[in-house]
Protein backbone atom coordinates (compact mmCIF):
# COMPACT_ATOMS: atom_id res chain seq x y z
CA UNK A 1 0.00 0.00 0.00
CA UNK A 2 1.50 3.52 -0.43
CA UNK A 3 0.34 6.89 1.07
CA UNK A 4 0.45 10.06 -0.12
CA UNK A 5 1.08 12.81 2.53
CA UNK A 6 0.90 15.89 -0.51
CA UNK A 7 -1.44 16.79 -3.55
CA UNK A 8 0.35 17.32 -6.72
CA UNK A 9 -0.84 20.81 -8.49
CA UNK A 10 0.03 20.21 -12.22
CA UNK A 11 -0.54 22.46 -14.95
CA UNK A 12 -0.51 20.52 -18.33
CA UNK A 13 0.91 22.38 -21.44
CA UNK A 14 -1.67 21.17 -24.66
CA UNK A 15 0.50 17.83 -25.30
CA UNK A 16 1.99 17.95 -22.12
CA UNK A 17 1.89 14.39 -19.89
CA UNK A 18 2.74 12.75 -16.64
CA UNK A 19 4.88 9.75 -17.09
CA UNK A 20 7.14 7.83 -14.28
CA UNK A 21 8.95 4.25 -14.52
CA UNK A 22 7.24 1.61 -12.99
CA UNK A 23 6.81 -1.79 -10.53
CA UNK A 24 4.03 -3.90 -8.52
CA UNK A 25 6.66 -4.07 -5.38
CA UNK A 26 4.34 -3.32 -2.37
CA UNK A 27 5.73 -1.81 0.94
CA UNK A 28 3.73 -2.05 4.46
CA UNK A 29 1.47 1.60 5.28
CA UNK A 30 4.65 2.00 7.98
CA UNK A 31 7.97 1.71 5.50
CA UNK A 32 5.17 3.19 2.66
CA UNK A 33 5.11 6.71 5.36
CA UNK A 34 8.80 6.79 5.56
CA UNK A 35 9.75 6.44 2.07
CA UNK A 36 7.81 9.05 1.00
CA UNK A 37 8.80 11.56 4.03
CA UNK A 38 12.01 10.87 3.19
CA UNK A 39 11.69 11.89 -0.15
CA UNK A 40 9.63 14.81 0.66
CA UNK A 41 12.50 15.95 2.97
CA UNK A 42 14.94 15.52 0.38
CA UNK A 43 13.16 17.26 -2.14
CA UNK A 44 13.04 19.77 0.52
CA UNK A 45 16.82 20.03 0.98
CA UNK A 46 17.16 20.84 -2.63
CA UNK A 47 15.01 23.60 -2.83
CA UNK A 48 17.08 25.35 -0.30
CA UNK A 49 20.35 24.90 -2.02
CA UNK A 50 21.92 28.50 -3.07
CA UNK A 51 22.49 27.98 -6.50
CA UNK A 52 20.32 26.97 -9.63
CA UNK A 53 22.90 24.98 -10.80
CA UNK A 54 23.79 22.73 -7.11
CA UNK A 55 20.04 22.50 -7.68
CA UNK A 56 20.03 20.95 -10.88
CA UNK A 57 22.51 18.71 -10.15
CA UNK A 58 20.87 17.50 -6.96
CA UNK A 59 17.74 17.34 -8.91
CA UNK A 60 19.23 14.92 -11.47
CA UNK A 61 20.88 12.63 -8.91
CA UNK A 62 17.75 12.47 -7.36
CA UNK A 63 15.79 11.33 -10.25
CA UNK A 64 18.13 9.04 -11.42
CA UNK A 65 18.26 7.51 -8.01
CA UNK A 66 14.08 7.03 -7.88
CA UNK A 67 14.11 5.90 -11.34
CA UNK A 68 16.08 2.56 -11.08
CA UNK A 69 13.93 1.92 -7.81
CA UNK A 70 10.94 1.87 -9.59
CA UNK A 71 12.58 -0.60 -11.90
CA UNK A 72 13.39 -2.62 -9.54
CA UNK A 73 11.69 -6.05 -10.27
CA UNK A 74 8.02 -6.28 -8.28
CA UNK A 75 8.59 -8.80 -4.85
CA UNK A 76 5.90 -9.50 -1.83
CA UNK A 77 1.88 -9.73 -2.01
CA UNK A 78 0.38 -9.10 -5.10
CA UNK A 79 -1.72 -6.13 -5.85
CA UNK A 80 -5.43 -5.91 -6.73
CA UNK A 81 -5.86 -2.55 -8.28
CA UNK A 82 -4.42 0.63 -9.61
CA UNK A 83 -5.90 3.50 -7.88
CA UNK A 84 -5.87 7.23 -9.37
CA UNK A 85 -7.52 10.57 -7.45
CA UNK A 86 -7.64 12.98 -9.28
CA UNK A 87 -9.72 16.26 -8.68
CA UNK A 88 -10.55 18.62 -11.71
CA UNK A 89 -11.33 22.29 -10.79
CA UNK A 90 -12.00 23.21 -14.50
CA UNK A 91 -16.19 23.43 -15.37
CA UNK A 92 -15.64 21.43 -18.29
CA UNK A 93 -15.52 17.76 -19.12
CA UNK A 94 -11.18 16.50 -19.28
CA UNK A 95 -10.54 13.39 -20.46
CA UNK A 96 -7.25 11.73 -19.26
CA UNK A 97 -5.53 8.80 -21.28
CA UNK A 98 -3.78 6.11 -18.89
CA UNK A 99 -1.27 4.52 -20.63
CA UNK A 100 0.79 1.24 -19.33
CA UNK A 101 4.21 0.65 -21.71
CA UNK A 102 6.58 -2.41 -21.45
CA UNK A 103 10.22 -1.49 -22.09
CA UNK A 104 10.58 -4.43 -24.23
CA UNK A 105 10.61 -3.89 -27.83
CA UNK A 106 9.20 -6.56 -28.57
CA UNK A 107 5.76 -6.09 -26.69
CA UNK A 108 4.09 -3.63 -28.77
CA UNK A 109 0.50 -3.43 -27.32
CA UNK A 110 0.10 -1.09 -24.43
CA UNK A 111 -2.42 -1.02 -21.69
CA UNK A 112 -4.88 1.99 -22.21
CA UNK A 113 -8.00 3.35 -20.43
CA UNK A 114 -9.49 6.90 -21.12
CA UNK A 115 -11.33 8.21 -18.15
CA UNK A 116 -14.04 10.91 -17.79
CA UNK A 117 -12.92 13.56 -15.10
CA UNK A 118 -16.17 15.74 -14.79
CA UNK A 119 -15.82 18.63 -12.52
CA UNK A 120 -15.21 17.40 -9.21
CA UNK A 121 -12.95 14.84 -6.91
CA UNK A 122 -12.57 10.89 -8.92
CA UNK A 123 -11.11 8.05 -7.06
CA UNK A 124 -10.70 5.26 -10.09
CA UNK A 125 -9.80 2.06 -9.49
CA UNK A 126 -8.12 -0.21 -12.44
CA UNK A 127 -8.17 -4.01 -11.39
CA UNK A 128 -5.22 -5.74 -12.12
CA UNK A 129 -6.56 -8.75 -13.85
CA UNK A 130 -7.93 -6.02 -16.68
CA UNK A 131 -4.22 -4.76 -17.02
CA UNK A 132 -2.67 -8.43 -17.18
CA UNK A 133 -4.41 -9.15 -20.18
CA UNK A 134 -2.37 -6.99 -22.31
CA UNK A 135 0.95 -6.21 -20.25
CA UNK A 136 3.02 -8.45 -18.31
CA UNK A 137 3.82 -6.84 -15.16
CA UNK A 138 6.67 -8.79 -14.27
CA UNK A 139 8.85 -7.26 -17.10
CA UNK A 140 9.86 -3.33 -16.40
CA UNK A 141 7.29 -1.08 -17.54
CA UNK A 142 5.86 3.00 -17.20
CA UNK A 143 3.05 4.77 -16.57
CA UNK A 144 1.42 7.82 -18.32
CA UNK A 145 -0.95 10.56 -17.91
CA UNK A 146 -2.16 12.54 -20.66
CA UNK A 147 -5.21 15.20 -20.91
CA UNK A 148 -6.54 15.18 -23.93
CA UNK A 149 -7.07 18.25 -26.22
CA UNK A 150 -6.77 20.45 -23.03
CA UNK A 151 -5.41 24.48 -23.15
CA UNK A 152 -2.09 25.45 -22.05
CA UNK A 153 -2.25 25.77 -18.65
CA UNK A 154 -4.96 23.54 -17.43
CA UNK A 155 -4.67 22.50 -14.08
CA UNK A 156 -5.42 18.79 -12.08
CA UNK A 157 -4.63 17.64 -8.94
CA UNK A 158 -3.14 14.01 -7.97
CA UNK A 159 -3.41 12.10 -4.81
CA UNK A 160 -2.72 8.30 -5.00
CA UNK A 161 -1.26 7.39 -8.49
CA UNK A 162 -0.42 3.56 -7.04
CA UNK A 163 -0.72 -0.35 -7.44
CA UNK A 164 -2.20 -1.03 -3.59
CA UNK A 165 -3.39 -4.18 -1.96
CA UNK A 166 -7.26 -4.13 -1.15
CA UNK A 167 -8.53 -5.21 2.26
CA UNK A 168 -12.03 -6.61 2.35
CA UNK A 169 -13.79 -4.42 4.78
CA UNK A 170 -17.69 -5.64 5.83
CA UNK A 171 -19.58 -2.60 7.56
CA UNK A 172 -22.46 -2.76 9.81
CA UNK A 173 -25.79 -1.65 7.78
CA UNK A 174 -28.22 0.25 10.13
CA UNK A 175 -31.59 -1.37 10.95
CA UNK A 176 -32.77 2.17 9.69
CA UNK A 177 -32.50 4.91 7.19
CA UNK A 178 -32.41 7.47 9.85
CA UNK A 179 -29.54 10.10 10.18
CA UNK A 180 -27.54 9.29 12.95
CA UNK A 181 -26.74 11.73 15.74
CA UNK A 182 -22.64 13.34 15.14
CA UNK A 183 -21.02 12.06 18.76
CA UNK A 184 -17.62 14.24 17.21
CA UNK A 185 -16.98 17.55 14.79
CA UNK A 186 -13.82 17.03 12.93
CA UNK A 187 -12.75 20.56 11.75
CA UNK A 188 -10.14 21.95 8.94
CA UNK A 189 -8.46 24.95 10.03
CA UNK A 190 -7.57 26.75 7.02
CA UNK A 191 -10.03 28.69 5.06
CA UNK A 192 -12.35 26.51 7.52
CA UNK A 193 -11.90 27.33 11.18
CA UNK A 194 -10.12 30.66 10.78
CA UNK A 195 -9.51 32.55 7.33
CA UNK A 196 -6.08 32.23 5.53
CA UNK A 197 -3.49 29.66 4.71
CA UNK A 198 -1.21 29.52 7.88
CA UNK A 199 1.95 28.65 5.79
CA UNK A 200 1.20 30.88 2.69
CA UNK A 201 -0.21 33.89 5.04
CA UNK A 202 1.58 33.24 8.14
CA UNK A 203 0.10 33.54 12.11
CA UNK A 204 -0.30 37.30 12.10
CA UNK A 205 -2.77 37.36 9.37
CA UNK A 206 -4.98 34.35 10.02
CA UNK A 207 -8.40 35.90 11.84
CA UNK A 208 -11.33 33.28 13.20
CA UNK A 209 -14.03 33.38 10.84
CA UNK A 210 -17.40 34.28 12.72
CA UNK A 211 -18.86 32.69 14.88
CA UNK A 212 -16.79 30.22 15.35
CA UNK A 213 -15.91 30.45 19.34
CA UNK A 214 -19.69 30.28 19.91
CA UNK A 215 -20.45 27.38 17.77
CA UNK A 216 -17.53 25.49 19.14
CA UNK A 217 -18.63 25.87 22.82
CA UNK A 218 -22.26 25.07 21.98
CA UNK A 219 -21.16 22.04 20.45
CA UNK A 220 -19.27 21.46 23.48
CA UNK A 221 -22.22 22.05 25.78
CA UNK A 222 -24.44 19.76 23.95
CA UNK A 223 -21.90 16.92 24.55
CA UNK A 224 -20.37 16.37 20.59
CA UNK A 225 -16.76 16.05 20.68
CA UNK A 226 -14.25 18.26 18.65
CA UNK A 227 -11.40 17.40 16.77
CA UNK A 228 -8.98 18.80 14.26
CA UNK A 229 -7.29 17.14 10.80
CA UNK A 230 -5.32 19.60 9.08
CA UNK A 231 -2.73 19.43 6.64
CA UNK A 232 0.00 21.81 8.89
CA UNK A 233 2.73 22.13 11.01
CA UNK A 234 1.17 20.60 14.23
CA UNK A 235 3.21 22.76 16.63
CA UNK A 236 2.36 26.37 14.74
CA UNK A 237 -1.20 25.18 14.13
CA UNK A 238 -1.87 24.39 18.12
CA UNK A 239 -0.41 27.51 18.82
CA UNK A 240 -2.39 29.39 16.63
CA UNK A 241 -5.68 27.49 18.32
CA UNK A 242 -4.22 28.10 21.64
CA UNK A 243 -3.87 31.99 21.09
CA UNK A 244 -7.74 32.17 19.76
CA UNK A 245 -8.11 30.15 23.42
CA UNK A 246 -10.27 27.08 21.26
CA UNK A 247 -6.94 24.60 21.96
CA UNK A 248 -8.82 23.13 24.48
CA UNK A 249 -12.23 21.82 23.02
CA UNK A 250 -10.65 19.81 20.55
CA UNK A 251 -9.54 15.92 21.42
CA UNK A 252 -6.82 13.97 19.49
CA UNK A 253 -5.83 16.67 17.22
CA UNK A 254 -4.00 14.83 14.29
CA UNK A 255 -2.19 17.70 11.90
CA UNK A 256 0.30 16.46 9.96
CA UNK A 257 1.04 16.23 5.96
CA UNK A 258 -0.96 12.61 5.89
CA UNK A 259 -4.00 12.27 4.12
CA UNK A 260 -6.93 13.38 5.93
CA UNK A 261 -8.58 10.16 5.77
CA UNK A 262 -5.77 8.52 7.79
CA UNK A 263 -5.95 11.09 10.59
CA UNK A 264 -9.99 10.58 11.11
CA UNK A 265 -9.07 6.77 11.33
CA UNK A 266 -7.05 7.53 13.90
CA UNK A 267 -9.39 10.24 15.91
CA UNK A 268 -12.01 7.29 15.24
CA UNK A 269 -9.72 4.62 17.25
CA UNK A 270 -8.84 7.00 19.90
CA UNK A 271 -12.03 7.92 20.78
CA UNK A 272 -13.59 4.65 20.62
CA UNK A 273 -16.78 5.70 18.44
CA UNK A 274 -18.05 4.95 14.98
CA UNK A 275 -16.81 6.64 11.61
CA UNK A 276 -20.21 6.93 10.69
CA UNK A 277 -21.09 9.26 13.97
CA UNK A 278 -18.08 11.55 12.89
CA UNK A 279 -18.65 14.82 10.76
CA UNK A 280 -16.05 15.98 8.85
CA UNK A 281 -16.25 20.18 8.42
CA UNK A 282 -13.58 21.40 5.12
CA UNK A 283 -13.41 24.12 2.64
CA UNK A 284 -11.87 21.51 -0.55
CA UNK A 285 -13.79 19.68 -2.30
CA UNK A 286 -10.62 17.50 -2.84
CA UNK A 287 -10.75 16.32 0.66
CA UNK A 288 -14.12 16.00 0.98
CA UNK A 289 -13.81 13.69 -1.65
CA UNK A 290 -11.20 11.70 -0.51
CA UNK A 291 -12.66 11.12 2.65
CA UNK A 292 -16.04 9.95 2.08
CA UNK A 293 -14.56 7.66 -0.94
CA UNK A 294 -12.94 5.89 2.28
CA UNK A 295 -15.70 6.17 4.61
CA UNK A 296 -18.67 6.46 2.54
CA UNK A 297 -20.57 6.19 5.79
CA UNK A 298 -19.25 9.38 7.06
CA UNK A 299 -21.26 12.40 7.06
CA UNK A 300 -19.23 15.79 5.20
CA UNK A 301 -20.15 19.56 5.46
CA UNK A 302 -18.54 22.33 3.05
CA UNK A 303 -16.68 24.78 5.46
CA UNK A 304 -18.84 27.77 3.71
CA UNK A 305 -21.75 26.02 5.44
CA UNK A 306 -20.15 25.33 8.81
CA UNK A 307 -22.83 28.02 10.61
CA UNK A 308 -25.29 25.83 10.02
CA UNK A 309 -23.50 22.92 12.47
CA UNK A 310 -25.86 23.75 15.41
CA UNK A 311 -29.23 24.21 13.90
CA UNK A 312 -28.71 20.51 11.51
CA UNK A 313 -30.80 17.53 13.24
CA UNK A 314 -28.00 15.48 13.24
CA UNK A 315 -26.43 17.86 15.96
CA UNK A 316 -29.71 17.99 17.83
CA UNK A 317 -28.81 15.80 21.16
CA UNK A 318 -30.69 16.13 24.23
CA UNK A 319 -28.38 18.68 27.04
CA UNK A 320 -27.79 16.76 29.98
CA UNK A 321 -25.28 17.19 33.05
CA UNK A 322 -23.55 14.07 31.40
CA UNK A 323 -23.17 15.94 27.70
CA UNK A 324 -22.05 19.15 29.18
CA UNK A 325 -19.03 17.00 30.81
CA UNK A 326 -18.28 14.44 28.20
CA UNK A 327 -15.00 16.34 26.69
CA UNK A 328 -13.25 16.32 30.26
CA UNK A 329 -14.31 12.63 30.95
CA UNK A 330 -12.57 11.78 27.99
CA UNK A 331 -9.73 14.48 28.75
CA UNK A 332 -9.24 12.53 31.87
CA UNK A 333 -9.03 8.99 30.64
CA UNK A 334 -5.94 10.64 28.42
CA UNK A 335 -4.82 10.82 32.31
CA UNK A 336 -6.03 7.16 33.03
CA UNK A 337 -4.34 5.77 29.72
CA UNK A 338 -1.26 7.47 31.14
CA UNK A 339 -1.15 5.34 34.28
CA UNK A 340 -2.26 2.02 32.92
CA UNK A 341 0.83 2.67 30.81
CA UNK A 342 3.13 2.42 34.46
CA UNK A 343 1.77 -0.95 34.80
CA UNK A 344 3.00 -2.04 31.87
CA UNK A 345 1.19 -5.82 31.01
CA UNK A 346 -0.52 -6.15 34.42
CA UNK A 347 -3.66 -4.86 32.84
CA UNK A 348 -5.72 -6.05 35.83
CA UNK A 349 -3.31 -4.89 38.81
CA UNK A 350 -4.02 -1.00 37.56
CA UNK A 351 -7.31 -1.50 37.34
CA UNK A 352 -7.70 -2.57 40.67
CA UNK A 353 -5.59 0.48 41.67
CA UNK A 354 -7.93 2.49 40.05
CA UNK A 355 -10.76 1.66 43.06
CA UNK A 356 -13.44 1.59 40.30
CA UNK A 357 -17.03 2.06 42.07
CA UNK A 358 -20.23 0.87 40.55
CA UNK A 359 -23.62 2.22 41.46
CA UNK A 360 -27.04 1.02 40.56
CA UNK A 361 -29.94 2.78 39.98
CA UNK A 362 -33.69 2.23 39.14
CA UNK A 363 -35.05 4.06 36.50
CA UNK A 364 -36.84 7.43 37.50
CA UNK A 365 -37.57 10.65 36.20
CA UNK A 366 -34.20 12.35 37.18
CA UNK A 367 -32.21 10.07 35.32
CA UNK A 368 -34.64 9.41 32.49
CA UNK A 369 -33.22 12.03 29.79
CA UNK A 370 -29.76 10.81 30.44
CA UNK A 371 -31.00 7.27 29.51
CA UNK A 372 -32.84 8.24 26.79
CA UNK A 373 -29.46 9.89 25.64
CA UNK A 374 -27.46 6.58 26.09
CA UNK A 375 -30.04 4.65 24.20
CA UNK A 376 -29.37 7.20 21.43
CA UNK A 377 -25.84 7.09 20.80
CA UNK A 378 -24.95 3.65 22.05
CA UNK A 379 -23.75 1.26 18.87
CA UNK A 380 -20.58 -0.69 20.20
CA UNK A 381 -21.77 -1.98 23.17
CA UNK A 382 -25.59 -1.89 22.78
CA UNK A 383 -26.33 -5.75 22.85
CA UNK A 384 -30.34 -5.55 21.85
CA UNK A 385 -29.87 -2.62 19.41
CA UNK A 386 -33.13 -1.06 20.72
CA UNK A 387 -33.19 2.56 20.60
CA UNK A 388 -36.04 3.93 22.96
CA UNK A 389 -38.17 7.62 22.83
CA UNK A 390 -38.59 9.34 26.09
CA UNK A 391 -42.42 7.74 25.91
CA UNK A 392 -41.43 4.53 25.07
CA UNK A 393 -39.18 4.57 28.71
CA UNK A 394 -41.88 6.44 30.66
CA UNK A 395 -43.68 3.34 29.62
CA UNK A 396 -41.28 1.09 30.93
CA UNK A 397 -40.77 3.06 34.15
CA UNK A 398 -44.39 2.28 35.22
CA UNK A 399 -44.74 -1.54 33.76
CA UNK A 400 -44.74 -3.74 36.96
CA UNK A 401 -42.73 -6.52 35.71
CA UNK A 402 -39.43 -4.76 34.20
CA UNK A 403 -37.31 -4.23 36.09
CA UNK A 404 -34.64 -1.49 35.23
CA UNK A 405 -31.01 -0.64 36.26
CA UNK A 406 -29.16 2.52 36.02
CA UNK A 407 -25.35 2.77 35.82
CA UNK A 408 -23.20 5.37 36.74
CA UNK A 409 -19.25 4.48 37.48
CA UNK A 410 -16.20 6.81 38.94
CA UNK A 411 -12.85 5.89 40.07
CA UNK A 412 -9.84 7.69 41.75
CA UNK A 413 -9.66 9.28 38.55
CA UNK A 414 -12.90 10.94 38.28
CA UNK A 415 -16.38 10.59 37.20
CA UNK A 416 -17.74 8.28 33.80
CA UNK A 417 -21.21 9.46 34.60
CA UNK A 418 -24.74 7.45 33.54
CA UNK A 419 -22.87 4.29 31.68
CA UNK A 420 -25.39 1.79 31.49
CA UNK A 421 -29.06 0.95 31.12
CA UNK A 422 -30.57 -2.57 31.36
CA UNK A 423 -34.12 -4.15 31.55
CA UNK A 424 -34.84 -7.28 32.79
CA UNK A 425 -38.56 -9.05 32.54
CA UNK A 426 -38.45 -10.73 35.94
CA UNK A 427 -41.15 -12.99 35.15
CA UNK A 428 -39.31 -15.24 33.59
CA UNK A 429 -36.35 -14.41 34.34
CA UNK A 430 -34.97 -12.91 31.02
CA UNK A 431 -32.80 -9.50 30.24
CA UNK A 432 -34.19 -7.76 26.91
CA UNK A 433 -31.94 -4.80 26.95
CA UNK A 434 -28.14 -4.07 28.23
CA UNK A 435 -26.28 -1.29 26.73
CA UNK A 436 -23.14 0.29 28.07
CA UNK A 437 -21.06 3.60 27.23
CA UNK A 438 -17.89 2.89 25.10
CA UNK A 439 -16.21 4.86 28.05
CA UNK A 440 -16.00 1.80 30.33
CA UNK A 441 -15.38 -0.87 27.43
CA UNK A 442 -12.08 -3.20 28.57
CA UNK A 443 -12.30 -2.01 32.73
CA UNK A 444 -14.49 -5.11 33.52
CA UNK A 445 -17.71 -3.11 34.27
CA UNK A 446 -19.65 -5.00 31.98
CA UNK A 447 -18.82 -8.30 33.74
CA UNK A 448 -19.13 -6.46 37.36
CA UNK A 449 -22.77 -6.14 36.48
CA UNK A 450 -23.62 -9.10 34.32
CA UNK A 451 -22.04 -10.85 37.67
CA UNK A 452 -24.33 -9.01 40.05
CA UNK A 453 -27.53 -9.85 37.96
CA UNK A 454 -26.84 -13.54 37.39
CA UNK A 455 -26.18 -14.13 41.55
CA UNK A 456 -29.39 -11.71 42.35
CA UNK A 457 -32.01 -13.45 39.93
CA UNK A 458 -30.63 -17.29 40.07
CA UNK A 459 -30.47 -16.69 44.14
CA UNK A 460 -34.02 -15.28 44.03
CA UNK A 461 -36.23 -17.35 42.11
CA UNK A 462 -33.73 -20.41 41.81
CA UNK A 463 -34.33 -20.51 37.94
CA UNK A 464 -32.10 -20.10 34.64
CA UNK A 465 -31.20 -16.74 33.72
CA UNK A 466 -31.95 -16.13 29.97
CA UNK A 467 -30.77 -13.15 27.90
CA UNK A 468 -31.29 -11.47 24.66
CA UNK A 469 -28.69 -10.66 22.76
CA UNK A 470 -29.01 -9.12 18.77
CA UNK A 471 -25.39 -9.80 17.43
CA UNK A 472 -23.67 -7.86 14.99
CA UNK A 473 -20.15 -7.02 13.78
CA UNK A 474 -19.62 -3.93 15.78
CA UNK A 475 -20.98 -5.54 19.30
CA UNK A 476 -19.21 -8.49 19.03
CA UNK A 477 -16.04 -8.14 20.74
CA UNK A 478 -17.74 -6.90 23.98
CA UNK A 479 -20.71 -9.57 23.52
CA UNK A 480 -17.66 -11.67 24.65
CA UNK A 481 -18.75 -10.63 28.03
CA UNK A 482 -21.41 -13.38 28.35
CA UNK A 483 -19.28 -15.83 27.42
CA UNK A 484 -17.04 -15.00 29.96
CA UNK A 485 -19.74 -15.24 32.83
CA UNK A 486 -20.83 -18.76 31.59
CA UNK A 487 -24.56 -18.22 29.47
CA UNK A 488 -24.33 -20.22 26.25
CA UNK A 489 -26.08 -20.08 23.56
CA UNK A 490 -29.55 -21.49 23.69
CA UNK A 491 -31.44 -20.30 20.00
CA UNK A 492 -31.38 -17.57 17.39
CA UNK A 493 -34.66 -16.44 16.24
CA UNK A 494 -34.72 -13.07 13.98
CA UNK A 495 -31.17 -12.06 14.49
CA UNK A 496 -31.59 -12.88 18.01
CA UNK A 497 -29.96 -15.14 19.98
CA UNK A 498 -31.42 -16.36 23.30
CA UNK A 499 -28.07 -16.94 26.02
CA UNK A 500 -29.45 -18.56 28.75
CA UNK A 501 -27.18 -19.43 32.43
CA UNK A 502 -27.95 -22.54 34.47
CA UNK A 503 -29.48 -22.10 38.04
CA UNK A 504 -26.70 -24.68 39.28
CA UNK A 505 -23.46 -22.63 38.07
CA UNK A 506 -21.42 -19.80 39.83
CA UNK A 507 -20.20 -16.63 37.77
CA UNK A 508 -16.99 -15.90 37.93
CA UNK A 509 -15.74 -13.42 40.39
CA UNK A 510 -12.49 -11.49 39.63
CA UNK A 511 -12.72 -8.75 42.45
CA UNK A 512 -11.75 -5.74 40.31
CA UNK A 513 -14.33 -3.69 41.10
CA UNK A 514 -16.63 -3.04 43.91
CA UNK A 515 -20.91 -2.57 42.94
CA UNK A 516 -23.21 -0.91 45.44
CA UNK A 517 -26.78 -0.33 45.09
CA UNK A 518 -28.33 2.87 45.63
CA UNK A 519 -25.28 3.40 48.23
CA UNK A 520 -25.24 0.00 49.74
CA UNK A 521 -22.49 -1.92 49.23
CA UNK A 522 -23.21 -5.35 48.04
CA UNK A 523 -20.95 -7.63 46.24
CA UNK A 524 -17.21 -7.10 44.86
CA UNK A 525 -17.75 -8.75 41.27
Amino acid sequence: MALNSYLLKIKFKRWGKLWTPANLRLHPVGKARRLEQRDYFIGSLIQLLPLSSMKSAASGKRYSFKKRMAQREGSGQAPTCFVLECYNPEDRLIQLSLTMRSLDEDLKIPFQQLIDLTPGFHRVRVPVEEILRVLDLDSPFTIELIPNEVLDGTTLYFGTMEFVQELKISTEKSRTEKSRKVKCVIWDLDNTMWDGILVEDGPDKLRLKPAIPEIVEELDRRGILQSIVSKNNAEEALRILKRFRLDEYFLFPQISWQPKSEGIKAIAQKLNIGVDTLLFVDDSEFELQQVKSVYPEMQLLRAEQYEMLVQMEECRVPVTQESTNRRRMYQTETTRQAAADSFGHDYKAFLKDCNIQLNIWPLSEDNLERVHELTQRTNQMNFSGNRYDRQVLKEILSTSFLDTYVLDCADRFGSYGIVGFCIVDSREPRMTDLMFSCRIQSKRVEHAFLGYILRKYVANTGRDFYANYRKTPRNAPSGQVFADLGMKEEWTRDGVTSMVFPSNEKPLDDGVICVTLQGDAISVA
